[in-house]
């Protein structure tokens, strides 16, 4: 009995330094070599200074900017730190309310008579979404593009410049990055100044 414990114990100990403090040293390590601004968070700097993170949305509603998916997190819009969906079923009333309410304000901003791409409406899965389809950016182009005083043809330009392809040219979807794409805004915006 003594004998079959003290190697049971002896099997913890070492599966435990293994798996619990050399491979996590390991993987950091590899990660840090090779990925360094993955491991760092994707964070994304204007002027040296952290803005934002390519991987976590963040909150526009200035007519001036691309706005992202809309995030279900509280106390506020895509907060990390409370990622987690609605949970709001198809069938649940509160659900549709917020998703009418979310096409009246596309509508009332953008004056646009095609129909609002179904990602503006709905919450993503994570709340935290950074991403969005051409087709949600070129929605909003003559807002805009209105509120800039741009050419609708530049802003359709620069989301074609800032589309990220399918990875491996099958995997996903072409999207944009909301955050990068409003800071290539930024910057256009400057030169043209």
């Amino acid at each position: 009995m003594k004998q079959i414990l003290r190697a049971s114990l002896v099997m913890f100990m070492c599966l435990t330094v293994i798996t619990g403090v050399l491979y996590p040293l390991l993987v950091t390590g590899i990660g840090n070599s090779l990925f360094p601004a993955q491991v760092a968070g994707s964070l994304i700097k204007k002027q040296g200074v952290v803005i934002g993170s390519a991987l976590i949305g963040q909150d526009f509603h200035s007519p001036h900017y691309f706005w992202g998916r809309p995030s279900a997190t509280s106390p506020y819009p895509n907060n990390a730190a409370a990622s987690a969906g609605s949970n709001l079923g198809p069938l649940n009333p509160a659900l549709a309310d917020a998703v009418v309410a979310r096409y009246q304000q596309y509508q009332t901003a953008d004056s646009a008579p095609q129909s609002v791409p179904v990602e503006l409406l709905t919450a993503s899965a994570s709340g935290l979404d950074p991403d969005i389809s051409p087709a949600a950016a070129l929605y909003q182009v003559a807002r805009v593009a209105a509120a800039r005083h741009m050419d609708s043809a530049q802003l359709k330009t620069l989301i074609a410049n800032n589309t990220i392809p399918r990875q491996f040219g099958v995997l996903g979807e072409p999207r944009l990055n909301v955050l990068g794409l409003n800071l290539a805004l930024d910057e256009m915006a400057s030169r043209q100044k």
